[in-house]
């Protein structure tokens, strides 16, 4: 099905199960333990042992020497697989480091060798009696240091650098100005699932139960680096225990465990240890934002410019934070430029919302310290400057663009009014109060997908698309889905995701996965629809599908009925046209935040927080409100407390565990809102849906940090906020 025409009334828009706040389908499986998550399949397959992975001690360098003859001798073991006799190995193309390293090291804890061996503990024992002799060499491990050197990059569907007008002029003449700049640290996806795979071979085919949001990526990089054809691998991923970006490729447990087996002619499961997890897959990395706004006095920005700076390996991308202040607010005159420099530390790749989480983190807090420049109000004057074009290319419009009404019925819901507009002057005891907010924006993207969809003589009706569910509700909204296009209750719709063999879907990532899975499947049940009316000889134009009945005129068949003993299968993927070209297709929110700030000691604790959202269709509010706190809890430890801490003389993360790498718990997190606007994007999809996963992290940090300088006055340019930032320049206890 081709999707260029904006769409038109269709069985979706019905909202008797779509739009609806179901429970999850996949609910009791997790609940009960039974969700098969890939570590845990000891059923797949039998005879399963054990691999561990030795990673690098070194960030730059070579290897010297290896010694395995202890470790080939210890308890147990099987094989040990190193650079030496993996083979000829390549390298995937959504890979910037190689997966196995040997004898060049290419950053800290990169895999270097699999111990393999009947148990879990005798494979990490033998692995301690691995012996590797290092040539460390130089390495660049300081974004600060390095960022004189970066050169202007490009990003994945985002220009090096754009521009429109005259900013350095514009920016010059301006009667009020702007020019801070502002730090992001690197970020750890720190998912609650490690990375895990089993594999096993069979002749020259090879099954991988493993954790991955992207499986037909996955398939072809796997085979691409083992150098066989693709279609001798099969992935499978049903359920995955959180990804957040970190598992859209294949990683080192996945490549380890198939060559692990390889050589113990035998299936061998392998998961990433938790410390090892944070240096050896990938990250958020790190960023130097500089802003420059200029504007009248009245509040109408005349330029705005943004600058970026990130590091990566060679071969890598930058992050791209200044993506969304291209097309945010309005002003004539725009600058923005990513510049990557070449850093040794481990990839950087994409972590939840990539380039507008980091971005609006900087760009959400420079329109507040230009609102107190203007003496206006933050809100009042992100209204000013709202836009329903693309500033870049103001001949396309946006589909839908709900900014300033997220905004006020934010202001009323949260009770702006009542904001102290004066830092530092509202208490509650030993707590300085401060209530603070932020826009929201990510982009709306859509991809290709695929579903097949069987209707069997029991009226049921079963899914197969290689989609995945990580932890998103992708399995229920499939379910919907296929259950308001075939007039079925939901427990007449099977789901089955995340195995290679099924038709190509999007995937999740990127924030499209929800609207082009569901598109895809949508898709193929209006084939399947087709293939029943044509069979009972209905006009499929004319016929209905509902209460499991298959209706035209006067006449009614049970859809169990016109399936047959046979069965009727259909499959369809969905394929986006020009729409998106000709609008821009986007997400919209607003954020607020109550924060106390202990006056004597500076500690910082959310009170209550808010989030609305424009984007589109919601398919359904409980899953997504679930998406959109998420989010927000994740802005909180962002804004708050997470930071890969670099040991800069020797480029790795220090803190490469839960002990020390800080997220949110249950006690940082209050009470958390989110209100849906009502709105359907005719433009976006045949659900007229877009995706919320990510929205909800763009913008909530920066509230965060408005909030407490709301409370004590202090701006804090340099994220997380931590004690030592506050203490020194906090209003005196009086």
């Amino acid at each position: 099905m081709k999707f260029d025409t904006p769409a038109t009334t269709n069985p979706i828009d019905q909202l008797k199960v779509i739009g609806q706040p179901v429970d999850r389908i996949d609910g009791p499986m997790k609940t009960t333990g039974t969700a098969p998550y890939a570590y845990d399949r000891y059923d797949v397959v039998p005879n399963q042992a054990y691999g561990y992975v030795v990673g690098a001690a070194i960030a730059k360098g070579r290897i010297a020497s290896i010694d395995l003859t202890t470790a080939k001798a210890a308890p147990g073991v099987l094989a040990i697989v190193t650079a030496d006799n993996a083979g000829k190995l390549g390298k995937g193309s959504f890979n910037t480091a190689r997966l196995l390293g040997g004898p060049e090291i290419e950053h800290y804890h990169q895999a270097i060798a699999l111990v393999v061996a009947e148990t879990f503990e005798q494979a990490r024992a033998a692995a301690q009696l691995v012996r590797v002799d290092y040539v460390r060499g130089p390495g660049a491990y300081d974004l600060a240091v390095a960022k004189d050197s970066a050169n202007p990059a490009p990003g994945t569907n985002s220009p090096a650098e754009t521009s429109v007008g005259n900013f350095a002029e514009a920016f010059a003449a301006a009667p009020v100005q702007l020019d801070a700049t502002y730090t992001t640290p690197d970020h750890g996806h720190a998912m609650m699932e490690p990375h895990a795979s089993i594999a096993a071979w069979n002749g020259d085919r090879v099954t991988l139960w493993t954790s991955n949001q992207m499986i037909d990526w996955s398939t072809g990089d796997f085979a691409k680096t083992l150098g066989i054809a693709k279609d001798k691998v099969r992935l499978i991923s049903p359920f995955i225990g959180g990804g957040f970006g970190g598992k859209l490729w294949i990683r080192a447990d996945a490549l380890l465990a198939a060559l692990g087996a390889r050589a113990a002619r035998r299936p061998v499961k392998v998961a990433l240890t938790r410390p090892l997890m944070f240096n050896n897959t990938v990250h958020r990395p790190a960023t130097i934002q500089r802003i420059r706004i200029g504007a009248t006095p009245d509040g109408r920005i005349t330029a705005i410019g943004h600058e970026s700076w990130s590091g990566n390996l060679p071969g890598g991308k930058p992050e791209t934070a200044v993506a969304q202040t291209r097309v945010l607010y309005a002003g004539a005159n725009r600058l923005t430029t990513t510049r990557l420099a070449v850093l040794d530390l481990p990839e950087g790749n994409a972590m939840r919302a990539p380039g507008e989480a980091p971005g609006m983190m900087a760009l959400e807090i420079a329109m507040d310290e230009m609102a107190d420049k203007l003496g206006l109000d933050p809100i009042e004057f992100r209204v000013r400057n709202d836009t329903q074009v693309d500033p870049e290319k103001p001949e396309r419009k946006f589909s839908q663009r709900q900014l300033t009404e997220c905004l006020r019925i934010g202001a009323e819901r949260f009770g702006w009014s009542k904001r102290q507009p004066q830092p530092g002057k509202a208490r509650d005891g030993r707590w300085l109060v401060g209530i603070g907010m932020a826009a929201a924006y990510r982009g709306a993207p859509v991809m290709k997908s695929a579903a097949r969809v069987r209707l069997d003589g029991k009226g049921i009706v079963t899914v197969e698309t290689d989609m995945t569910d990580i932890g998103t509700g992708s399995y229920t909204i499939i379910a919907q889905t296929a259950a308001a296009m075939m007039g079925l209750p939901l427990h007449k719709v099977v789901v089955r995701l995340g195995d290679s063999t099924y038709p190509v879907s999007c995937g999740s990532g990127g924030q499209w996965g929800a609207n082009s899975a569901t598109a895809g499947v949508y898709a193929a049940c209006v084939k399947l629809r087709e293939a029943v009316a044509q069979k009972l000889g209905f006009k499929a134009a004319d016929t209905v599908f509902a209460d499991g009945e298959v209706r035209s005129g006067t006449r009614r068949v049970p859809i169990a009925q016109a399936a047959g003993e046979a069965g009727l299968t259909a499959e369809d993927a969905i394929e986006f046209g020009d729409l998106a070209k000709k609008y821009l297709q986007s997400t919209f929110g607003a954020h607020f935040v109550e924060v106390g700030v202990d006056a004597a000691t500076a500690e910082v604790r959310v009170r209550r927080m808010l989030a609305v959202c424009a984007a589109g269709r919601i398919l359904n509010p409980k899953s997504a409100r679930s998406q959109v706190i998420g989010s927000m809890t994740m802005g909180v430890g962002a804004a708050l407390m997470e930071e890969l801490a670099i040991d800069k003389r020797h480029g790795f993360f220090v803190n490469h565990d839960f002990a020390s790498y800080e997220v949110p718990v249950h006690a940082d997190i209050p009470h958390q809102e989110v209100v849906f606007l009502d709105e359907t994007d005719r433009m976006a999809s045949p659900m007229k849906a877009k995706g919320v996963g990510e929205l909800g992290i763009c913008g909530v940090t920066a509230a965060v940090a408005n909030a407490i300088h709301n409370a004590t006055g202090v701006r804090v340019r340099d994220y997380p906020i931590t004690l030592d930032k506050l203490l020194e320049r906090m209003p005196s206890i009086g």
